[in-house]
C-alpha cells in the first residue's frame, strides 16, 4: 500500500475561539442564541414565502434557496461549535473533520453562485421588466438553481477527494473554531501544490468571477436606475436591489479576503475571527434584512404569526 496515503493522525483538536473558562461560557449562550434565532429567521422565511401566493415568483424562489443554504451551512459548523464550548471537547475525529470541510465548501460555493444569479434577477427585473417573465421563467430558475448545487456539491467532492490523499503525521491542532480549509492544509507533511492550484483555480472561477458578473450586474443596475425619471420611481428600484447588495458586500469581501490569498500569508488567530463574517453572520441577519426591508415579505410574516 502506498504510504502516502496513510494518515496517522485519527482526530483533530480545534483549538476554538478562546481558551478562557468564562468566555466560553459566555460564548456557549451568545452562539446558542444565535444559532436558534438563524433557525427560526430563516424557517419563518421560508414557511411565509411558500403559503404567501403573493410572493410565488422567481426572486422569492431563490431567496427561499439562500434561505436553505443559510440553514445548511450554520449548522455545519455552529452545533460542533456550541459543543465544544459546553462539554471542553475539542477533539473532532479526521473523517468528521472531512466530512465538515466537505459540507462546509459545498454550501460556500453554493452560496456564492446563488448571490451572482439573485443579482443577475435584478438585473432581468430592473433593466429588462418586460422581457423579465420570459428571461427568469420556471423553467430556467428550476435548471439554473439545480445547477448551482450540483457544481457545489461537486467542487467540495473534488478538494475532499485531493485532501484525502494527503498525510497528517504532526501536529493534528487545528487553530480554528471549525474545520476550514487554510488551517487544516497547513497541518499536512505532504506536498499540497496540487491542492493549492486547484484551490487557486476554485477561488478565481467561483471567488474571482463570481463577484466581477455580480458587480457587473449591479453597474447595469445603476445605469438603468439613474435613467429613470421620477424620484419615487428611483426609490422603488434601488429598494428591490439594496438588500442583496448589502448582502453581497459583506459576504464576498469576507470570503475573498479568507480564501483568495497564498497560505504562506495566512494569519489564522485573525483569519478565524474574520471567518465568523460569512459563517455565523449571514444566516442570522439575512431573514431580517430581507423581511424588514420587504413591505410584502413583512406582511405574510404577520399573517403567518398572527
Amino acid at each position: 500500500m502506498d504510504l502516502k496515503n496513510q494518515t496517522i493522525v485519527t482526530d483533530f483538536i480545534l483549538v476554538g475561539l478562546t481558551s478562557s473558562p468564562e468566555l466560553q461560557t459566555l460564548l456557549f449562550v451568545t452562539f446558542t442564541f444565535i444559532y436558534v434565532v438563524a433557525l427560526s429567521g430563516n424557517f419563518l422565511l421560508i414557511f411565509a414565502i411558500c403559503t404567501c401566493r403573493r410572493l410565488h415568483s422567481p426572486m422569492y424562489f431563490l431567496l427561499i434557496n439562500l434561505s436553505i443554504v443559510n440553514v445548511f451551512s450554520i449548522s455545519v459548523t455552529t452545533p460542533k461549535l456550541i459543543q465544544t464550548l459546553l462539554t471542553h471537547q475539542k477533539t473532532i475525529t479526521f473523517y468528521g473533520c472531512i466530512t465538515q470541510m466537505y459540507l462546509f465548501v459545498w454550501t460556500l460555493v453554493t452560496e456564492i453562485l446563488l448571490l451572482t444569479f439573485m443579482a443577475f434577477d435584478r438585473y432581468a427585473a430592473i433593466c429588462h421588466p418586460l422581457q423579465y417573465t420570459i428571461i427568469m421563467r420556471k423553467e430556467v430558475c428550476i435548471v439554473t438553481l439545480t445547477g448551482i448545487w450540483v457544481t457545489g456539491m461537486v467542487n467540495s467532492a473534488v478538494h475532499t477527494g485531493l485532501l484525502l490523499q494527503l498525510s497528517f503525521c504532526s501536529s493534528n491542532v487545528i487553530n480554528h473554531f471549525f474545520c476550514d480549509w487554510p488551517p487544516v492544509i497547513n497541518l499536512s507533511c505532504s506536498d499540497t501544490s496540487l491542492n493549492e492550484i486547484m484551490a487557486f483555480a476554485a477561488d478565481l472561477v467561483f471567488g474571482i468571477c463570481s463577484c466581477g458578473l455580480t458587480l457587473t450586474s449591479y453597474w447595469f443596475i445603476l445605469q438603468a436606475i439613474f435613467r429613470i425619471r421620477s424620484m419615487e420611481g428611483k426609490k422603488k428600484a434601488f429598494s428591490t436591489c439594496s438588500s442583496h447588495l448589502i448582502i453581497v458586500s459583506f459576504y464576498f469581501s469576507a470570503v475573498i479576503y479568507t480564501y483568495i490569498r497564498p497560505t504562506s500569508v495566512f494569519t489564522l488567530n485573525k483569519d478565524k475571527m474574520v471567518s465568523l463574517l460569512y459563517t455565523v453572520v449571514p444566516p442570522v441577519v439575512n431573514p431580517f434584512i430581507y423581511s424588514l426591508r420587504n413591505k410584502d415579505v413583512k406582511e405574510a410574516l404577520k399573517k403567518l404569526i398572527l
